[in-house]
């Protein structure tokens, strides 16, 4: 026997990789030209969320915060009392939560978006397994019956190579939710 140097898992690897590779590189396409698609506000929806979101935010925050609360309580010398209650902090800082929840809901408007259009070609890809799951059994039940096999479970493969559409699943689903209260 001849060695090639590389192990059978190797070689099976090997073989994947250009369909492996097509798909990384399609999915990176794909996720390129949705950035280029993206509006201006969008981008700047999802910086301001990010920076939000950041621990250089949190800081920045305790810096001016702290400095204000300080210089409000006269503990900075030479710096006057500009906000004794604290009003101006307070409506300031309000302001902010409200303009950082709006953005922070745009962004996941956004992501709710990106994640119905994965469920979406997720569903596809499931029901077009689904599919030829059920064609290759069917394709499986009568070659064995040609060739006079005998297979265990007779009863749960004709079942199983039956069609089931989407539309009687969503159909039972619904019926189910109906029969239980929800």
């Amino acid at each position: 026997m001849i060695s090639t140097g590389k192990s059978a898992e190797q070689r099976s690897a090997a073989r994947t990789m250009p369909r492996l590779e097509r798909n990384i590189s399609a999915i990176l396409k794909r996720r390129e030209e949705e950035e280029r698609g993206r509006h201006a506000h969008d981008r700047l929806a999802q910086a301001i969320t990010t920076f939000a979101g950041s621990m250089t935010f949190v800081c920045l925050h305790v810096l001016v915060f702290g400095a204000w609360i300080a210089a409000n309580l006269g503990l900075v010398p030479n710096v006057p009392v500009f906000d004794p209650t604290f009003a101006i902090l307070a409506m300031i800082a309000s302001v902010e939560a409200i303009f950082i929840s709006t953005f922070v809901l745009i962004s996941q408007n956004r992501m709710a978006e990106k994640d119905d259009e994965r469920s979406d070609l997720n569903l596809q890809i499931s029901l077009l397994a689904e599919q030829e799951a059920t064609q290759l059994l069917t394709l499986l039940r009568e070659i064995a019956g040609r060739l006079g096999v005998k297979v265990d479970g007779e009863e749960d493969i004709r079942e199983l190579s039956k069609e089931v559409t989407p539309e009687e699943i969503l159909n039972r689903l619904e019926d189910q939710k109906v029969r239980s209260g929800e």
